[in-house]
């Protein structure tokens, strides 16, 4: 159907006549006078213009009104599809992400690089979900509140970068800050992924007193713990392995995803972080409909070039015209 966003716009329709009214033409001794001849030139050549001439303008002065009072398409119903979970992400910046255990497509990249290039991936395939992202070092911090703007979530992940948060481990703060955000929703809902690589060495709540609001709170948490076991570094006796999760704590991971009802995956690869995503991505959505949405398409483009082709008809001419007549005198 057709519709008017503002139909109230048809108030102005005897506006020109009222101001024809109102305000009265100079009197012909006080009339600026061109030289005659020229005048009377052009007043001869348009004579059948005048004659059609109000009539456009009228047609213009209605097509201004239409374009103004903003047509609009509005097309059927459609119910909106919400899965009506509250997923937030939160994200390990501390220095220890910039190690450059992960092979990513056949090359070696950092593990923030590798989880910049997956979980993007995961937050590209969560459609429904309200999403939200906390980047955490020595602090934590919301960078992007829950949201339905999936692409937004993304873009603040793609440009973060490692230390910017602090180059410590701030787990604890991480989840208190989620839990904040998410203790609003309804709890079967509230749903936060914690993703880190180390310990946790900074700020002011211990992981497990954070678990236990979290828990009291009716958030469940996935903790991914990431880095290899396994990795050749150089050394003065020649190249050696190490490994580079040895400050990982595990167990601390493991007891906060079974103490709020979540579950601890191991990403030691790039395919094992894929993985830990998709896994999370396989809870089942529990269907919410939102409120139904009509989509709209705006009219007043035709309208309103309507009215611009009938003035020029009008103006032009007369411009043209006048611009002769005194050429020829």
């Amino acid at each position: 159907m057709t519709t008017f966003a503002w139909p109230w716009i048809i108030v102005l329709l005897p506006l020109p006549w009222l101001l024809w009214r109102w305000l009265r033409p100079v009197a012909p001794g006080q009339a600026l006078h061109l030289p005659q001849p020229g005048i009377r030139l052009a007043q001869a050549n348009s004579q059948s213009a005048k004659s059609i001439g109000p009539w456009l303008l009228v047609l213009a002065w209605l097509s201004l009104l239409v374009a103004a009072a903003r047509p609009q398409w509005i097309g059927p119903p459609e119910a909106q599809q919400h899965s009506g979970r509250a997923l937030m992400l939160a994200v390990d910046l501390s220095g220890s992400m910039r190690t450059e255990d992960m092979q990513l497509a056949g090359q070696a990249v950092s593990r923030f690089g590798a989880v910049e290039a997956i979980a993007g991936d995961f937050i590209s395939r969560r459609r429904g979900d309200e999403m939200g992202l906390i980047l955490f070092g020595s602090q934590a911090f919301l960078v992007t509140p829950l949201t339905f703007d999936l692409s937004a979530v993304r873009a603040q992940l793609e440009g973060a970068t490692v230390g910017l948060a602090g180059t410590e481990t701030a787990i604890g703060d991480a989840i208190a800050v989620a839990v904040k955000r998410l203790s609003a929703l309804p709890q079967q809902a509230r749903v936060l992924v914690l993703l880190t690589d180390g310990v946790n060495n900074a700020g002011s709540i211990a992981p497990r007193e954070a678990a236990r609001a979290a828990k009291a709170a009716g958030v469940r948490i996935y903790t991914i713990g990431i880095g290899a076991t396994q990795m050749r570094v150089a050394g003065l006796f020649g190249s050696q392995l190490v490994n580079p999760s040895a400050d990982l704590d595990a167990d601390m991971l493991t007891t906060i995803a079974n103490e709020t009802g979540g579950r601890f995956f191991r990403a030691t690869d790039s395919n094992a972080l894929a993985d830990a995503y998709r896994a999370i991505n396989a809870l089942e959505p529990m269907p919410q409909h939102g409120p139904p949405l009509r989509p709209r398409q705006e009219l007043f483009r035709w309208p309103l070039g309507v009215a611009i082709v009938l003035l020029l008809i009008v103006i032009l001419p007369r411009r043209f015209n006048v611009m002769r007549g005194i050429t020829h005198e």
